[in-house]
This record gives structure tokens, sequence and C-alpha cells, in this order.
């Protein structure tokens, strides 16, 4: 009998060729098999049980999506177990379970446990591992919600030795979904040092400008940093500006989004008047129509959002 008292868990891995070099899809259409005979307490002690002792990567994946559909309690030891891959040193190419810790990361956010951050962060910071593990751990972080993280996040995003700038932006997103106020000086602080820079900083600057309009956080320094962003280089940069001045309950924010319905990028000017339906409505759409110095594409667009808002009305 197992610790359970009610499976034999050894017997059942053997049977299902759990840890054996036998083909993956063999083990996999006994697993399928086994799940119409137990009930799915009994599967949840299985599946824990075989991700300890299985190494091939499919049955690993296939174990994985099982035990996230269940979501007990039970699963986040072990499964946060593969992921610092803990009792699997001496693996030769631990590249080959990128994805199947990939997954791990995701699944380890569902369960919204503060024990997870610690061993997210572990990976994270860990400079030496694959930088898809890093990226997903960061997106973890996020998803978790923990706002122990903070801090943490916070020096990734600032790090300019990180040779991964794709690691600092995936980091600035988790500060975004955490919306942390504590946040918001390092990230205004990333604007300014990155100011009229485009190449490869341009994501990271995006994702910044992303996250300060999740926080919510209106200062002046903030204010500043947004403004100057109008002017970057990279049009998906301004339109995050406009999007996140949307949010400033300041009329200075206004005036500066109605200075970008003239922008040379069409994307950005027709961003500038959704930016300005979401605050102030039908108004602010009649008068870009009714404007002389109004672009084309900016009427067409004011026209479309009026013309939307009356079908909804009436239907």
């Amino acid at each position: 009998m197992s610790e359970n008292g009610n499976i034999d868990l050894n017997t059942i891995a053997k049977n299902c060729k759990i840890g054996t070099d036998s083909d993956s899809s063999d083990t996999i259409a006994l697993i399928e098999e086994l799940k119409k005979q137990h009930s799915d307490i009994e599967l949840i002690a299985c599946f824990n049980y075989f991700l300890k002792l299985e190494y091939r990567t499919q049955v690993l994946m296939y174990l994985l999506k099982e035990l996230n559909r269940f979501k007990d309690s039970s699963s986040l030891e072990v499964i946060t177990d593969l992921l610092l891959l803990k009792g699997r040193e001496d693996l030769t190419d631990k590249d080959e379970y990128t994805n199947v810790r990939v997954l791990c990361a995701k699944i380890i956010s569902n369960f919204k446990d503060h024990r997870s951050v610690f061993p997210l962060l572990a990976c994270l910071n860990n400079k030496h591992d694959h930088y898809k593990v890093r990226l997903s751990c960061a997106d973890a972080l996020g998803r978790l919600g923990d706002k122990y993280a903070v801090v943490s996040l916070i020096d990734v995003v600032s790090d300019e030795s990180e040779k991964s700038v794709y690691i600092r932006e995936s980091a600035a997103a988790a500060l975004g979904m955490l919306g942390d106020v504590r946040a918001a000086e390092s990230l205004v602080s990333i604007l300014e040092t990155k100011s009229g820079i485009i190449d490869k900083f341009s994501y990271l600057k995006e994702r910044v400008i992303e996250a300060l309009g999740k926080l919510n956080f209106n200062s002046d320094r903030v204010f500043k940093a947004l403004k100057n962003s109008l002017s970057d280089e990279n049009p998906q940069v301004r339109i995050n500006a406009i999007e996140a001045l949307m949010d400033y309950d300041d009329i200075r924010a206004v005036e500066l989004i109605e200075k970008m319905l003239e922008d040379e990028d069409e994307d950005v000017a027709r961003n500038a008047v959704v930016a300005l339906y979401n605050i102030n409505g039908e108004t602010a759409m009649n008068k870009i129509i009714e404007s002389s110095k109004t672009s084309p594409a900016c009427k067409d667009e004011a026209q479309k959002i009026l013309e939307e808002e009356n079908e909804d009305i009436y239907e």
C-alpha cells in the first residue's frame, strides 16, 4: 500500500511505465486508461508521484497539464522541485527541460501561494539559467500578485549589467501587473536614461510605460517622463505614452494628447483620437470632426467611433 493508504503508487507507476525508456506515447496512453479507473483525488496522488520519477519531457508536459487542470495544493511542491530541477542536478542537458520548466512557472503562478515567490525569484536572478525560464518566472511573479517580489523585480529591471534586455522587459511588465507604486521611480529612471535611444531599448521603454500606466501613480516626475516619451522616435512608445496619460486626472494630459492628433504617424494620431474619446466621449469626437486642423485619418477614426457608439445604443 502507498503512504495514502488507498492505492499502491509504486505499482501503478510501474504499470504505466513511468521513468522507463519506453515510448512516451505508450506511457501517455496507459495514463489515459488510468484516468478511467480512479477518482480525482487518487489521480492527483498518482500524477504527483509520477512527476518525481519521470524524466521524458513529453510525459512531463502531459502530467503538468493534467495537474494544472486539478490545481490541487498538494502539487505545488513537486512542480516547484521540477522548476528548480531539484534532484535532477546530474542532468547532462538541462536545456532539454526548458519548455517543461516554463510550463512549471506558469502553473505555479496559478496557485497564488506566497511560498512560490522565493523559487521563482531564484530562477529569475540566476543569470546562468536559460533566458526562457527566467522570462517565464518574471511573468509568473507578476501573475502571482505577491508584492514581496517588487524589490527584486525593481533590481532586475534596473540592472544595466543584465545581458538580456528581454529579462528587464519582463520584469517591467511584472511590476505593472503588481501595481506597486514603489516601482515608479526606478521605471521613470529608465525612461530618462534611455531617452532618445531606439533599437533594442525600444521594447523596454514600451514595457516601462505600460507598467507606469498600470501603477496609476501621479507625480510631476512621472508626468514629465511620459510627456518626453511622446517625442520618442519609436511610434509604439508614443502610443504607450498616450495610453498612460489617458488615465491621468490632469488637464495637462488632455492637452498633450490633443497635440498628438498632429503626429506624423497615422497610428499614433488614431490612438490619440481613441484616448480622447475615453476621456471626454462624444464631445471630443465632434470637436475633432469639426476642426479644420484635424487630419482626414483622425476625422475618420472619430466618425467610426461615433457610428459604433450609435450602433451599440440601438442594438
